[in-house]
């Protein structure tokens, strides 16, 4: 295993940076905690997204794909509070940077 960012820093992202960042940053949380990864999440909108320095990006693919290279790991969600759907995407995103 690649030595993992302690505490990894996650950026939730959503087109306005709202409530439904809020929501899948609070999803994020619980799937992290659940692989007993430590991770500092935050959440955001596109704009300020780009500008933020961060190990894993979290979003629906209309916003992750505007932001390509913002982050080493970047995983896109279509319900932003499915914990196992997440789930399913994060670890093998992990795994693959060698995180897990």
């Amino acid at each position: 295993m690649t030595d993992r960012p302690d505490p990894l820093k996650v950026l939730a992202v959503c087109g306005l940076g709202m409530g439904t960042s809020l929501i899948l940053r609070m999803t994020i949380e619980t799937v992290l905690q659940r692989l007993g990864i430590r991770a500092e999440v935050d959440h955001t909108d596109v704009s300020a997204a780009r500008s933020t320095q961060a190990d894993v990006l979290v979003g629906q693919g209309m916003h992750t794909s505007e932001l390509d290279g913002v982050a080493p790991v970047c995983v896109t969600v279509d319900d932003f509070v499915d914990d196992a759907a997440l789930e399913a995407r994060l670890r093998p995103a992990l795994e693959e940077a060698g995180w897990l």
